[in-house]
């Protein structure tokens, strides 16, 4: 031994222990492999002098992960459907339909259920004594029982209680001698027919440049009427966009008035186009002369980014907070009525289709539902709550009536609102950036009747005509996908299709008269079309709906 530690090998040995006792104090230094090893930040931080890093440590001949760290059921997927559901900060919405793929997990889902956890087979069921006519509850006196032999032999054919399960293995169909690695009741779900999903092409069927198309959350510039003409407000203009023959006009310019659109709106039935501006001025044009019919210069003091049509009754919704009510036919310039129920800005205003109550959304999270007939709930002073959804008094203001229902719900601006044109009373309403949730209501009694939590800021809803389904645009998000058009079935709320194409947020949609396309419009100043919806069963249409021009005579 005494020759090992003279030899060269044993000085070089101590020297290298005496370096790295005298370099120890001053700094940290590790010697890795560098093939199975890296040193990272953490690692090197870690090692002390009262903590010295061992040989083996260090050097090893394999390298081996460590899994202290990781959790086997999150690795592996095994997680229950019924845990906790996913934060809205790691909510992704795909980036393609995941109806095909969910269907096959719930069909693999089943049949792991099944091969794993059989169902128990069935038990005897236990015999009862037999009871008298005459007293059907007097009980027998205990009695000795009788001898009896332990074991018992019989044939399974000939068994005496019915209730135990024979099996013939002289039976072609027993399962002892089926080839599947499957059992039965696998097999038949697995050879019965697929519900056959709806395709949706994931394309859109034309792009059009829209130049100066702003990239405000708060404007409506995009708006389709019943005569299958699309209005669009390009920065100081407005265009029209004929579908049935592509042909574009210039309905109004308003820079000489040093003026900018802020919103768009078209009538339900008829050719008339109202515009609201950044200054608080609003216009109503008539498409087919192309000339003005009616201006409102003192319409609000701040931009009007809302507007929606009842029949002749024009509403709009303003940066001033309020929502004015006029009625086109008359002459007078000031509004009706004056609904205040909003503390910030106005940015979203949909009537129900048969005329009922109307809804808006505000800047300050806040959804209103009001009733111009002037019908009112029970105590409508002070302030209630029914189920998940509240109402407060407009605000002692004295213009206008307190609202039938304000729901309280969302935690960003409110945008987003759509009222569903197959089931009465049914609203959809959509968050901004920091809530992400598109939420349902009942009306009729201000309750939420659902909620889905997308993932990515809703700009836009709108129902479809044709189908029992709702379409979302989207804008900024955590995650990485972003800028989707979603097309969800309800009342399920399961994905039927997501597209993409946009680079920008989705901030304006509208739907065709005849309810199959929507178009989209973004930052990114353009429209695109997109074959949505099936056709209507039965397949009536009405001429005014298709062709624009039939409608000159």
């Amino acid at each position: 031994m005494s020759g090992l530690k003279n030899s060269p090998f044993g000085k070089r040995l101590r020297a290298t222990h005496q370096d790295n006792e005298e370099d120890g104090p001053r700094r940290n230094r590790q010697r890795v492999n560098p093939i199975f090893y890296t040193a990272t930040a953490s690692t090197t931080k870690d090692v002390t002098p009262e903590s010295p890093v061992t040989t083996r440590d260090m050097y090893g001949d394999r390298f081996v992960p460590s899994r202290d760290a990781g959790d086997m059921r999150t690795s592996y997927h095994l997680m229950d459907e019924s845990g906790p559901s996913t934060p809205s900060k790691s909510r992704i919405i795909p980036t393609e339909s995941d109806a095909l793929k969910e269907q096959a997990n719930a069909i693999f889902t089943s049949i792991l259920h099944t091969e794993v956890t059989p169902p128990s087979p069935r038990r005897p069921t236990s015999p009862q004594r037999p009871t008298t006519s005459s007293s059907a509850t007097t009980t027998l006196p205990p009695s000795t029982p009788t001898r009896k032999r332990i074991f018992h032999y019989t044939s399974p054919a000939t068994s005496a209680n019915p209730s135990t399960p024979t099996r013939r293995l002289d039976t072609p169909t027993d399962e002892a001698y089926s080839m599947s690695p499957v059992r039965a009741e696998s097999r038949q779900l697995l050879e019965s027919p697929r519900r056959q999903l709806r395709s949706v092409c994931k394309t859109p069927y034309r792009v059009l440049d829209a130049p100066d198309l702003a990239d405000d959350f708060y404007l409506n510039l995009v708006d389709w009427s019943n005569t299958n003409v699309l209005g669009v407000g390009l920065g100081s203009c407005v265009y029209l966009w004929t579908a049935h023959n592509a042909a574009v006009s210039k309905l109004c310019d308003l820079a000489g008035s040093n003026d900018t659109v802020s919103s768009v709106s078209w009538v339900q039935k008829g050719t008339l186009l109202a515009i609201g501006t950044l200054s608080g001025r609003m216009h109503i044009y008539d498409a087919n002369t192309l000339q003005v019919q009616r201006s409102y210069n003192n319409a609000h003091t701040q931009r009007i980014g809302a507007l929606a049509w009842n029949a002749h009754i024009l509403s709009s919704g303003s940066r001033d907070r309020m929502v004015h009510h006029r009625d086109v036919r008359e002459p007078s310039h000031r509004p009706f009525k004056r609904c205040a129920g909003h503390r910030q800005e106005v940015c979203g205003l949909k009537w129900a289709r048969d005329g009922g109550p109307l809804a808006s959304g505000g800047k300050d999270n806040k959804v209103c539902i009001w009733d111009l007939r002037g019908s009112k709930r029970a105590s409508v002073t002070g302030s209630s709550t029914s189920g998940s959804g509240s109402m407060e008094d407009a605000g002692g203001s004295g213009s206008g009536d307190a609202p039938l229902w304000k729901f309280h719900e969302h935690t960003a601006a409110v945008k987003a609102l759509a009222w569903d044109p197959h089931v009465s009373g049914v609203l959809a309403t959509g968050g901004g950036t920091q809530d992400k949730h598109i939420r349902f209501w009942n009306t009729f009694n201000g309750t939420m009747l659902s909620e889905l939590d997308t993932g990515s800021q809703v700009c836009n809803l709108i129902w479809s005509l044709t189908s029992h389904e709702l379409v979302s645009t989207h804008g900024f998000s955590s995650t990485t996908a972003q800028n989707q058009i979603c097309i969800w079935k309800y009342p399920t709320l399961n994905m039927v299709a997501s597209l993409t194409g946009h680079t920008h947020r989705v901030l304006y949609l509208a739907m065709s008269p005849d309810g199959e396309t929507i178009v989209t419009g973004a930052g990114d100043e353009t429209l695109r079309f997109w074959n949505a919806f099936p056709k209507k069963e039965g397949g009536e249409k009405k001429e005014t709906r298709l062709d624009y021009g039939r409608l000159i005579r």
